[in-house]
């Protein structure tokens, strides 16, 4: 009689490549990420000790010690939006997924532009968070200012060395991303777990050596001049810097195993951890900092708590796990992008997006879309040359263009909901993470608060924009790059990417899909 052998079970490598067949594209991505480098990549991105360190005494010197507030307050509103990306995770495991994403909801063009958007913000950023070894390195080690004595980003030497600096570890972040997943989520992951242990390092060392009590936290006296609300709301510009990028474990979704089960747990743990370790330097640094009124707090943030503390060995230590947070976070900025570009150029919807899809045989990585966000950024950078505050005026509305494409997602996400997503067979797993009953509420929550961060983020203020004075155009940066960048985009969608497909198929472009 003749026996018969059931065929062995599918690999868990054979159902993540079916998985992303169903949805029309070959795997051509080398899948090597865990649980922890997925985790690593939204960790890295917002990057606490990176963006506190830049952004800290920006929110003191507006809201004083009571801005501590501002960041549980934006916590909550970008973890209702960070709920809705997890499911969406769940249910579309594809690279580039904000663009993914919004096209799948609100159709071709409301997708194309959500991609563009979140690609000249990536870019931008990228460059924005290479900039930031000038704050560190100089003051770790004096032979790190190569151009000049005067390190601060202001002075002529200091802006040329901070280009330096910069441009040299965008080189290095590129040459990673070339050649291959597995060590970028290698670098990623030692970088992060460096990062953490930092954090935590600084915080002990913080509560360790406090000069006063929690109650800090309530504390106006050294807010701007005005009513209180208004420094409040500009000093919350800061937790707004800080906690974006958490979807960035959905932009390698296909470089994931069993992304629809881990890429929703690690968008949500990157923030969670991210806003409690922040949290917990935030009142750390007001509870020992060594004046509150001195101006300092202001001016020089928590590296001057943390010199004054520890100006020692331990000390560079300490700063050096910053420095490396600045890497590994340029690094998964940088990563995130290429695979954003790689998943629009894939669909047809870039310039030269044949090249731009094109992935290397051997390290299975989309190489141009890295060395063009490097060159790029790169070039960004130069702008800091001529004047500093246009630089960080373009790193402050790039997070505008951030948030509008997270709108572009949850807009059309809830009017999707309303509509009945979530009761049809696209959902029927209900092992995957899903909000069930709680999706409307939280979805139309998470609207309202992107439009009032959009709003506020973007209200031409002269104390955020032209600080030190400035043209009009500087005061109305952030409208003006938006509708730059918008009209930008319109044109490469006309000429570039409509064009093509009406031609070919003689039916309007544009369409849903």
């Amino acid at each position: 009689m003749a026996t018969t052998v059931a065929p062995p079970p599918p690999s868990d490598a054979n159902v993540d490549s079916a998985d992303l067949a169903s949805f029309g594209y070959r795997p051509v991505l080398h899948r090597k990420l865990g649980r922890y480098a997925s985790f690593a990549a939204g960790f890295s991105f917002v990057s606490i000790l990176t963006t506190i360190f830049q952004f800290f005494g920006f929110g003191y010197s507006f809201g004083g010690a009571a801005f501590f507030w501002t960041w549980p307050i934006v916590f909550a509103g970008q973890f209702l939006v960070a709920l809705n990306f997890a499911e969406l995770a769940a249910r579309y495991p594809l690279s580039g997924c904000i663009y993914q994403w919004s096209r799948r909801l609100g159709g071709e063009l409301v997708g194309w532009f959500a991609g563009w958007m979140m690609v000249v913000a990536q870019i931008v950023t990228a460059a924005a968070a290479a900039i930031a070894l000038q704050v560190v390195l100089p003051t770790i080690w004096s032979g790190f200012q190569i151009v000049g004595e005067d390190t601060a980003l202001t002075s002529p030497s200091g802006a040329t060395n901070a280009v330096l600096l910069g441009s040299i570890l965008l080189i290095v972040t590129t040459t990673i991303n070339v050649i291959g997943i597995d060590l970028m989520a290698k670098i990623n992951s030692i970088g992060v777990t460096i990062e953490i242990v930092g954090v935590a390092a600084i915080i002990g060392l913080f509560f360790v050596n406090s000069e006063r009590g929690p109650g800090v936290v309530l504390h106006t006296d050294q807010a701007a001049p005005g009513p209180y609300w208004a420094a409040f709301l500009v000093s919350g510009l800061m937790a707004a810097y800080v906690m974006v990028g958490f979807d960035s474990a959905g932009e390698l979704s296909e470089e994931t195993k069993n992304p629809r089960r881990v890429a929703p747990r690690t968008i949500l743990t990157a923030l969670s951890v991210s806003a409690l370790g922040g949290g917990l330097m935030l009142l750390g640094a007001l509870m020992a900092a060594p004046s509150l009124d001195d101006g300092a707090l202001a001016t020089e943030g928590i590296a001057y708590v943390l010199t004054s503390k520890l100006d020692s060995p331990a000390g560079k230590v300490l700063l050096g796990c910053v420095a490396v947070a600045i890497m590994v976070c340029t690094l998964a900025i940088q990563t995130a992008g290429s695979r954003l570009m790689f998943s629009m150029a894939r669909d047809g919807k870039l310039p030269f997006a044949r090249q731009l899809a094109a992935v290397h045989p051997r390290y299975g990585t989309p190489v141009l879309p890295a060395v063009v966000i490097g060159l790029l950024g790169i070039a960004l950078l130069a702008l800091n040359l001529g004047n500093a505050a246009i630089f960080a005026t373009l790193a402050s509305v790039c997070i505008v263009s951030l948030y509008l494409a997270y709108l572009l997602v949850t807009v059309p996400l809830l009017i999707r909901r309303l509509r009945g997503w979530g009761r049809t067979a696209e959902a029927a797993d209900e092992s995957l993470f899903r909000l069930g009953r709680f999706g409307i509420p939280v979805n139309a929550l998470a609207v309202v608060w992107g439009v009032v961060m959009v709003i506020n983020l973007a209200w031409p203020r002269a104390e955020v924009y032209t600080p030190n004075g400035g043209g009009w155009w500087m005061l109305w940066a952030a409208p003006l790059f938006v509708l730059a960048v918008a009209a930008v985009g319109a044109l490469v969608h006309r000429f570039v990417v409509a064009a093509p497909r009406t031609a070919a198929s003689g039916e309007p472009a544009g369409q849903p899909a």
